[in-house]
């Protein structure tokens, strides 16, 4: 039930009750027929069963997010990824905010203020996703009518074409594994090899346990459990399944990548197949700066090289035999540009890429890389044949040696079996 009461000579307030049996007020009419109108559309939401309180949506955003927070169900790198937008981004313009006054108009504008601050087009897309995705919660909890941050198209569109992913020609990923050998170890370079020839993901080919590797039957397996090797923004590391369902596969491997990965095996002594020269778990930055970059981008030729100690270490060098972080001294090398801004990801594009040109079947695609098909129907009726299995080894295992006759280097210890 609702009614109109006056408050003053010229000021009216609605008056209702609230679910907790309190009487609840929304003031700010100046005439009695505007409150009454108030009042009327209020009991018809009522029994409707679609009243919002008007007083529920006072809640700050600030104090709605405490409340939002400890309800994600979500792994450890997503959390501290929200946690970080929150931060930085959403909190800092809405959190003193009350949920009712946040219009659709000003989240607008904020998003525009987001990119005219030099923020990446994935970067506002994140944030106003998560936005979005917190005040969607609000509105079924019915703290709020509806969502403000569901943005409406104004003014330009923005459909320009995305940056094309820079990926790797057989040819190029080998010359980035022999540079990788030299600028960081042999071991990067038959990680990198490994990628490039599978299409595993950074997290499945780093997660990678010796007891999923079946030389013998010549496949690799990651477990649905445990095939992912996850790192959060703190820099945590651990196991954990990997990016979906159909990620936990069989990969099946070249014949050229068999005996390459056997005699790998004898050498790491090291409970995971691809660990630092330390034993140790790969970080994605790490590896990135120490050999994906220097073996893809090439290394500065007039100056001191990203992988050349330092004046320091190489004095502690030349006593000891070794750097300070206990690694063997290592010369200064000079890497040549292969493939400028070839990322680790981009080595599974290139896979991708590769099977494209090589005219194998979506499904044998989807199946190898963990992809989902947005077709159900093929997802669930197509399978791949053992001759379609068979033309894509033989068409890497080509690929691989049409690459190693085509290299200028033939003195690459790390790929002689």
């Amino acid at each position: 039930m609702a009614w109109a009461e006056r408050v003053s000579a010229r000021s009216w307030r609605v008056r209702y009750w609230k679910d907790d049996g309190s009487v609840g007020s929304v003031y700010g009419f100046t005439t009695k027929t505007a409150a009454q109108d108030a009042a009327a559309d209020m009991e018809s939401e009522q029994r409707a069963g679609i009243f919002i309180d008007p007083h529920r949506g006072k809640t700050t955003l600030a104090d709605w997010v405490d409340d939002w927070l400890p309800a994600l169900d979500v792994d450890i790198r997503t959390e501290e990824n929200y946690r970080g937008m929150l931060r930085r981004h959403i909190l800092p313009r809405w959190g003193a905010t009350s949920l009712a006054d946040i219009s659709s108009i000003k989240v607008t504008a904020w998003a525009k203020t987001l990119r005219s601050d030099g923020l990446a087009p994935a970067t506002v897309s994140g944030i106003t996703k998560l936005f979005t995705m917190i005040l969607a919660d609000a509105v079924a909890e019915r703290l709020i009518a509806y969502n403000p941050a569901q943005l409406r198209r104004r003014g330009r569109g923005r459909t320009g074409r995305p940056a094309e992913k820079v990926w790797a020609t057989p040819e190029q990923a080998l010359a980035v594994a022999d540079q990788a050998a030299d600028c960081y170890h042999p071991w990067g370079a038959m990680l990198i090899a490994t990628a490039a020839w599978t299409g595993m993901r950074w997290g499945e080919v780093t997660g990678l346990h010796r007891r999923n590797v079946h030389l013998d039957g010549g496949y690799l397996t990651i477990n649905p459990d445990t095939g992912t090797l996850h790192e959060s923004a703190g820099g945590k590391l651990w196991l954990g399944p990997p990016k979906n369902p159909t990620s936990a596969r069989r990969i099946t491997l070249p014949p050229f990548l068999i005996p390459l990965l056997r005699r790998h095996l004898d050498q790491v002594d090291a409970e995971y197949v691809f660990v630092t020269p330390e034993r140790q778990w790969h970080r994605r930055s790490n590896f990135a700066r120490r050999a994906t970059r220097p073996a893809a981008d090439g290394t500065p030729t007039r100056s001191r090289t990203l992988t050349e100690p330092t004046a320091a270490a190489t004095a502690e060098a030349t006593d000891t035999g070794t750097t300070r972080n206990g690694r063997p001294a290592k010369p200064a090398v000079i890497a040549e540009p292969v493939v400028p801004g070839l990322t680790f990801h981009g080595l599974r594009h290139s896979h991708k890429t590769w099977m494209i040109a090589d005219g194998l079947p979506e499904i044998a695609q989807s199946r190898r890389l963990g992809h989902i098909l947005p077709d159900k129907i093929q997802e669930t009726y197509s399978h791949v044949a053992d001759e379609v299995e068979h033309r894509l080894l033989q068409a890497l295992q080509d690929r691989w040696d049409k690459a190693i006759a085509n290299s200028s280097c033939d003195d690459a210890p790390w790929r002689h079996t």
